[in-house]
């Protein structure tokens, strides 16, 4: 069994580092873009899922096939068609389950409690089953990080001190936090033999929200209401490909070859790049929470970086044996 340190046949890790960072950096561009168009028209929040996810299969669908085939991921052997079929689904449910819980844990309790709840339990529930089923352990110093992002977390959405608790929310905080972490833990799974092929999950598995969140988005309303159809259709084919797109296949390409915990945490850039847009673009007030959060949380994304990076090297430096 390979270890939890090393990619195997697949992604390196340290390009696998590297993708996930510009993955959470682009998630929190998301928040801006859709605050534009909620804006700008009448569109409903699981409409834009809806319209986020379709608009990202076609142009990863399109990205593919325009891509010259390979047999797999650097040279791995391509899955069986039935593997590859499970794996997708699976994916594609948690990430329906993932993207609607959590807007239903907004709605219901706010995005300060929401995001916390989820972004918060993500990495601990994550911590918690990639030991349990990959013998994958954080250390101390790993501990330390999770518990300094959570905290700086915690600072950065919370700081302001207007938020309300409602149960049902956070149980809906948590349904798309425990989706997030299975998301997380089978790509992981899957990708460490090097055999997956990350970019043709990424391409079906939105297929598969999309079918998902069809009939949702329909109740809701697909077609917004606007009197600015070209700047609401520029919106919304850039959540389709920055955060969408592009950020979640670097995210799975990148989740498969790097330790699961470590993933969840470097992910929590996505709250830190969102607090700066707000601040630096739409003019939101730069508060010592926002400083003491957004501190928090890169040291702690920069530690586990770095732990993880170290981990490779000193893999690479133990003989095989023989």
């Amino acid at each position: 069994m390979p270890s939890a340190a090393s990619a195997g046949p697949g992604l390196p890790v340290g390009r696998g580092l590297f993708y996930l960072i510009v993955a959470g950096i682009g998630w929190g561009t998301a928040g801006a873009a859709a605050s534009l168009v909620f804006r700008d028209s009448d569109m409903g929040p699981v409409s834009l899922s809806f319209w986020r996810c379709a608009g990202g299969f076609v142009l990863l669908l399109a990205a593919r096939l325009v891509r010259p085939r390979r047999t797999g991921p650097y040279g791995a052997p391509q899955q069986p068609l039935g593997r590859r079929v499970r794996r997708i689904v699976v994916t594609g449910v948690a990430l329906a389950v993932f993207q609607t819980a959590y807007f239903a844990a907004v709605e219901t309790t706010g995005l300060a409690v929401g995001t916390v709840v989820t972004m918060g339990s993500g990495p601990v529930l994550i911590a918690l089953g990639a030991r349990l089923t990959m013998g994958e352990r954080l250390g101390s110093g790993g501990i330390v990080a999770v518990a300094g992002a959570l905290a700086g977390l915690v600072v950065l959405v919370l700081g302001g001190g207007e938020a309300t608790v409602r149960p049902v929310g956070v149980v809906w905080g948590l349904v798309s936090a425990a989706a997030y972490a299975a998301m997380t833990l089978v790509t992981r799974w899957w990708g460490r033999d090097g055999g997956a092929d990350s970019s043709d999950t990424t391409v079906w598995a939105f297929a598969v929200v999309s079918l998902c969140l069809l009939p949702l988005g329909a109740a809701e309303g697909l077609v917004p209401h606007t009197a600015e159809p070209a700047r609401v259709g520029v919106y919304l084919l850039y959540i389709a490909a920055v955060p969408t797109a592009v950020a979640y296949a670097l995210y799975f390409a990148g989740a498969a070859v790097v330790r699961s915990a470590t993933v969840s945490v470097i992910m929590l850039l996505e709250p830190v790049s969102a607090a700066v847009i707000a601040v630096v673009l739409l003019g939101e007030e730069l508060t010592a929470a926002t400083v003491a959060g957004t501190v928090l949380m890169l040291a702690a994304v920069t530690g586990l970086a770095v732990a993880e990076a170290r981990g490779v090297v000193a893999a690479r430096r133990v003989p095989a044996p023989v």
